[in-house]
């Protein structure tokens, strides 16, 4: 075999795959996006889950509230699964649990502590799914199955208990770091870098690792230096303080309730997502302050502008969150007035800086000083490696073969050139897709010549099941071009169209105006059906050919595709309901 088979641009197949023999790995969710993130383990007759994320849609997919994983492939090798394992706790890890027990039963979650209290939380507003057994690790656990023999490691990360893992199999050893960042002046633990010295200094045969920074040079800035930029707002502004960070940034948001209560500000917090992640914190200490420090909404206007701070949701410019309520006036509770000093603890995340900035505006047009992350400011800093991290992480695990994870295409191939400069070969760096596979056979890794099924479902509202991707083309096709409902009246006993169609209209031209497009239109249709008719026709044959007629010439007069609904009422009472 020579190299050039594995280099990631081109496509290598390993010879003679055996299931029995060798261990399969591949994402279900997480490779060329953000988000839903899925790692599968699999070995003879054990598959070892890593994370169960959701993705949060953009906003071309309309009424859709989450994007998981296609779960098919674990659905049919359901008894082969062991166990799901948990990195931390935000919802890119978690958020698809639910949806992955209603299709799978999994005798065993592992999660850390704070990811343990969000997901019990989580399931408990599920009934058949809070029986659940959730086992807490840490970075001294250890998972052993008949295959496979799983260690931890403490990471750093926006989110406490954040672990990264070691899966020793029978054909070579694999680190995912789940997502994680070095800090050297932390806030709370520190990465356990010994540990992860030892990994490597053991021999690893395969890295996977968080590559959402891998296009950020440098190191990222530390958490303490956000503190005390916060520290010196708190102690110099005036007026009454509304800071919005990510809710599941509990360093930050413990740093931020610390800072308003040693300035003698009482505080109040809005947004569930904020609420539920505050009240874990206490239970748990993570966040350590005294509770007299809350107040209940209702008292916000009996206390001085500087005895009062607001911390919620929002910072993403989220039409529903608190922040956005805020700034539009609607909220219940709160109202901006001039004096008010606003504190975004957070950057955009891609696909948000629109929403943010009208947020940025509403709030600075109703008299509130808006205060941003900047290079000048030190207001947020990531939760996620940059390039001089990741060759960190690199040289400390020291992996013979390289598997760039979280992250949009050009993060991971950014992340697998990255990888070369520390002396990892081009072609033991493996750019992969979700769906693609990778083949451990004694110690080497190969492409495999299988490829698991990935395609996106999407969630809407109660429907966990997850939508057909026929129904979101449906979905955009009237937002961009509406629809056209065409309804005949036929008697098909004696196989007769009783009167001209009727068209009607919704979102694609003003009717008042198409007036002379809208006959043209009943005139073709009714020829055709009349052609059509002069023989036996089915029900599907008579919209068929509605359809046909209609859409060409629509397209040709309007340059617009319109969804086209033949409405067929049959019999001569339908020319009564018609005239009704």
């Amino acid at each position: 075999m020579t190299n050039k088979y594995r280099n990631y641009n081109q496509s290598y197949t390993s010879p003679n795959y055996d299931p029995k023999k060798h261990t399969l790995v591949y994402a279900l969710g997480g490779l060329g996006e953000i988000g839903k993130n899925m790692y599968c383990f699999e070995h003879d007759d054990e598959i070892i889950i890593v994370d169960a994320g959701v993705k949060f849609p953009d906003d071309d997919l309309l009424g859709i509230d989450y994007v998981i994983p296609d779960y098919t492939h674990l659905i049919k090798n359901k008894d082969k699964i062991k166990a799901l394992i948990i990195t931390h706790g935000h919802e890119d890890h978690i958020g698809g649990i639910p949806f992955l027990l209603l299709s799978c039963t999994i005798d065993k979650i592992y999660a850390p502590r704070f990811a343990k209290a969000l997901i019990e939380k989580k399931l408990s507003e599920k009934r058949r799914l809070s029986k659940t057994k959730i086992i807490e690790i840490n970075g001294d656990s250890s998972i052993q199955t008949k295959h496979f023999r799983i260690g931890f490691f403490n990471t750093i990360h926006s989110i406490p208990d954040s672990l990264g893992i070691l899966i020793n199999t029978p054909n070579g050893r694999i680190v995912e770091t789940g997502d994680f960042k070095f800090d050297l002046t932390p806030i709370g633990r520190n990465a356990d870098y010994q540990k992860m010295a030892y990994i490597g200094a053991s021999g690893v045969t395969l890295l996977m690792s968080d590559s959402t920074n891998s296009e950020v040079e440098g190191f990222s800035i530390s958490e303490k230096r956000v503190a005390q930029m916060i520290r010196e707002i708190f102690k110099k502004t005036k007026g009454r303080l509304l800071v919005s960070t990510f809710a599941s940034n509990v360093d930050r948001l413990s740093q931020i309730l610390n800072c308003a209560y040693e300035n003698g500000r009482r505080v109040v917090v809005f947004g569930r997502s904020m609420q539920n992640v505050v009240e874990i914190g206490l239970k748990l200490k993570t966040i350590d302050i005294d509770e007299n420090a809350f107040i209940d909404p209702e008292l916000i206007n009996t206390l001085p502008a500087d005895k009062l701070c607001i911390v919620c949701t929002g910072s993403q410019g989220e039409t529903l969150a608190a922040l956005s309520r805020i700034a539009n006036g609607t909220h219940k509770y709160v109202k901006i007035i001039p004096g008010d000093t606003v504190v975004l603890s957070s950057n955009p995340v891609p696909g948000n800086a629109i929403n943010v900035s009208g947020i940025i505006n509403q709030l600075t047009r109703c008299g509130a000083t808006v205060l941003e992350n900047t290079t000048l400011s030190s207001l947020h800093t990531t939760g996620h490696a940059s390039q001089e991290e990741q060759k960190l992480m690199l040289q400390l695990i020291k992996p013979k073969f390289f598997m760039p994870m979280h992250g949009e295409y050009k993060m991971l191939k950014m992340h697998a050139e990255t990888a070369q400069e520390t002396g990892i070969p081009e072609e033991n760096c493996f750019v992969m897709a979700n769906g693609d596979a990778l083949v451990l056979s004694d110690g080497e890794v190969y492409r495999a010549n299988t490829r698991i099924q990935t395609d996106a479902i999407y969630v809407d509202g109660n429907d966990i099941s997850g939508l057909s991707t026929s129904v979101i083309k449906d979905r955009k096709i009237l937002a961009d071009n509406g629809m056209v409902a065409v309804v005949v009246c036929i008697d098909s006993r004696n196989n007769k169209i009783l009167c001209r169609p009727g068209i009607v209209s919704r979102g694609f031209v003003f009717i008042k105006e198409s007036q002379t497009l809208l006959k043209e239109a009943e005139m073709l249709v009714y020829d055709a059906l009349k052609a059509a008719m002069k023989q036996r026709v089915t029900f599907g044959d008579l919209k068929n050919t509605i359809r046909n007629t209609l859409e060409p010439y629509l397209y040709r007069k309007t340059n617009r595709n319109p969804i086209v609904i033949p409405v067929i009422l049959n019999h001569r009472d339908a020319m009564r309901k018609k005239e009704n």
